[in-house]
């Protein structure tokens, strides 16, 4: 009782000197008396009181702004020395409603929400979680620095990822410019003009910006992985690879090029696929993992593949893909290869042929003559090829149809062709008379 009384007489002693300093207007004075009121109820552990004194502080009249930053700042101090959840989440609670529209305690206030939605994740709350981390816009906050930003928005998306919300966590991701992620942090830093903003130093939690790359695309992964886009999820590998850190070791770079070389064969043929398949192709680390040069080497080759045969070559490595990093390539891996094969043979057979009869297409091809179909129909469909099948007759014609514009400037071209010869042979013909007449007048 004596102990609670004294606590009292020396909070009200403080108050009274906090209240002449602040109508005095002496910043360092009122700093120390309002800090110095939360360290006696910290060391009383008088967590009640602690709260109720930094809502009384930061209420009172003409308050300056340095000492409620400073209030804020040492009270955050507390909160992993708290006894238990409750009163931890009860100070977190108090600090967020008192900083709440200051912008001058803007970062306190996301490290507090942080802080919150890390306990919330841990009681199995996760919608609240990722609604508590959503409130929060860093990227407004110009005092932030820059890899404190970036770890705040991958954390948002994450927890929206988890909660399976991916159409919110594609937006959140778009908050992040992958360039950002190639800045020089070896140069030197630019001194502030005077009036600028002082951007603070990171946290010694936050990871560096090359780790940050590696949790971005793993989680950019984890996203085109629901929408099976298995371009997008080879960029992401690349980029991962390219990192300086996982290409100076290679327990760590052979299953992300693995990774990189099983999304390139499944990825859809197109102009960007094959420019990651001949750019895969140059590495020079490729020799390392032999089978899977000679993958990429099969589609990027313009011959037909048996794929039985690349199956019974490639099953192994395939079932193994899941005892490596990134684990197994989906549920629907398998038949997307295959669908990739066939659509690599049909490529393969518009080059060669102009008409070729279905019978013919669906030999090449090992299927059905209904399969076959189905699979160049599909292929129209999405614009991959060009080509029209006679039913009837059984031909299918990979020739491309000219409009009247493109038939006249192939004439026009012609004709020019023609007449460039004629004038050609012309001169070649007065060439050759000129220098008869020449011998016979010697």
């Amino acid at each position: 009782m004596e102990r609670q009384e004294t606590l009292e007489e020396q909070i009200e002693a403080l108050l009274n000197v906090e209240k002449q300093m602040r109508l005095a207007g002496d910043v360092a004075g009122t700093r120390k008396a309002a800090c110095d009121i939360l360290q006696l109820c910290f060391e009383a552990k008088a967590w009640k009181t602690l709260n109720d004194q930094i809502v009384l502080l930061s209420k009172r009249r003409g308050q300056l702004k340095q000492a409620q930053t400073a209030m804020v700042q040492q009270a955050m101090q507390y909160i992993d020395q708290t006894p238990d959840v409750g009163t931890r989440i009860e100070l977190i609670k108090t600090l967020n409603s008192v900083s709440a529209g200051k912008i001058y305690v803007e970062i306190e206030r996301a490290r507090l929400v942080k802080k919150l939605a890390k306990i919330k994740e841990e009681q199995g709350q996760l919608a609240e979680a990722a609604d508590l981390m959503q409130e929060v816009a860093v990227e407004t906050l110009g005092t932030m620095a820059k890899t404190e930003k970036v770890h705040f928005i991958l954390e948002q998306v994450r927890l929206c990822l988890d909660r399976q919300d991916y159409v919110r966590g594609q937006i959140l991701s778009k908050k992040i410019s992958p360039r950002v992620f190639d800045v020089d942090t070896s140069k030197e830093k630019k001194k502030p003009k005077e009036g600028d903003n002082m951007v603070e130093e990171a946290p010694a939690d936050i990871p560096s910006l090359p780790e940050l790359k590696r949790i971005y695309y793993e989680l950019m992964i984890r996203y085109y992985s629901h929408h099976n886009d298995y371009l997008e999820i080879s960029r992401c590998y690349k980029s991962i690879y390219e990192i300086p850190s996982i290409r100076e070791n290679q327990e760590l770079w052979i299953p992300i090029l693995r990774k990189v070389c099983w999304y390139l064969a499944l990825s859809p043929h197109g102009p960007m696929q094959t420019s990651l398949l001949n750019s895969t192709l140059e590495d020079k680390n490729l020799s390392e993992i032999p089978k899977f040069k000679s993958l990429l080497k099969h589609l990027v080759t313009m011959e037909v593949i048996q794929w039985t045969a690349l199956w019974d070559a490639y099953k192994d490595e395939f079932e193994n893909e899941k005892n490596f990093l990134g684990g197994a390539l989906g549920d629907r891996a398998a038949e997307d290869l295959k669908q990739r094969i066939i659509e690599h043979n049909i490529l393969v057979v518009s080059k060669y042929y102009a008409r070729i009869t279905l019978k013919r297409l669906a030999d090449l091809l090992c299927l059905s003559i209904q399969e076959a179909e189905k699979h160049l129909a599909d292929m129209v469909v999405s614009k991959a090829l060009v080509a029209k099948i006679d039913r009837p007759q059984g031909i299918v014609s990979f020739q491309v149809t000219k409009d009247s514009n493109d038939i006249l400037n192939s004439w026009a071209v012609n004709l020019e062709k023609l007449l460039d010869r004629v004038e050609k042979s012309c001169h070649q013909i007065h060439k050759e008379t000129m220098i008869h007449k020449a011998v016979l007048k010697a």
